[in-house]
């Protein structure tokens, strides 16, 4: 029975015949249970866990997802490096509906989220400067061109709290800034990744262009759950592909994130 992965992917229940000889695993956290159970199979030659970010039966709103114990079963079964897929609104007019972004930076716009581990027992600060993997992040780009996406290399993916969608002055106010596209899950996964000493790459497919961007009555959540399950077949794809691109030993700035800090607990192995 496998139980142990080294990557970790966090998506949609589209994603769950990504794996091969899939293990399901039940982990328990510090923070409460994980979304689901974790499913562990194999990508290639790479052993992969699966964590749906909204549960199996998408009960978890974005607000309300357990993301501190989804990261932290993450890295008590091994995983050092993770990949989520998602689905974001496009900013820019030039960027439209199919397109694949991989962020380089991301602004917080969500509130009331528990965003860190570090909460009791000392302060923690963990460099968070560049927010993504750079080699997760080459990884992607370099997959996504291979495929024919039309591929974004960096970007500003700004996160709100949801679940409702922004208003049209929000959008014009987030195009205004120069931030490139909207979603809801971004943050706080980003940042939790970062102080379990993780890697995260952001794979976000654009599949609505955002209110204020647009004339219209503004996207819908049909039409997002819509549009994301027509090309999710390619985003598996995808993810496998860069799964099978990343490599084993990591030499990235996530890896050393806590390199001389004094946490205050052991992190899982």
């Amino acid at each position: 029975m496998v139980n142990r992965a080294d990557v970790g992917v966090i998506g949609g229940s589209g994603f769950y015949s990504l794996l091969d000889d899939v293990t399901e695993v039940t982990v328990s956290t510090p923070y409460g249970p994980p979304s689901d159970v974790v499913s562990i199979g194999r990508v290639g030659s790479r052993e992969v866990a699966f964590i749906p970010r909204h549960g199996r039966d998408h009960r978890f709103p974005p607000h309300r997802i357990p993301y501190r114990a989804n990261l932290w079963a993450l890295r008590s079964l091994g995983v050092r490096q993770v990949l989520a897929p998602s689905a974001v609104g496009s900013l820019r007019p030039e960027i439209g509906p199919g397109a694949l972004v991989v962020p380089d930076q991301l602004v917080d716009r969500t509130s009331g989220r528990a965003q860190t581990y570090y909460d009791a027992g000392g302060v923690v600060h963990v460099p968070f400067a560049d927010p993504y993997c750079p080699v997760g992040r080459a990884a992607a780009v370099a997959a996504g061109r291979a495929a024919d996406w039309e591929t974004v290399d960096g970007g500003t993916l700004v996160v709100i709290e949801g679940p409702r969608f922004s208003t049209r002055a929000e959008s014009r106010w987030f195009t205004a800034n120069g931030w490139t596209i909207v979603g809801m899950t971004g943050f706080p996964e980003s940042v939790l990744a970062r102080e379990l000493a993780m890697c995260y790459t952001s794979l976000s497919l654009v599949t609505d262009h955002d209110a204020g961007v647009e004339t219209g009555e503004g996207v819908t959540h049909e039409e997002v759950l819509a549009f994301f399950a027509a090309n999710v077949t390619r985003m598996r794809a995808l993810v496998t592909d860069v799964v099978g691109a990343l490599p084993r030993d990591r030499a990235c700035h996530c890896a050393k994130a806590l390199d001389g800090l004094q946490l205050p607990f052991d992190l899982p192995r």
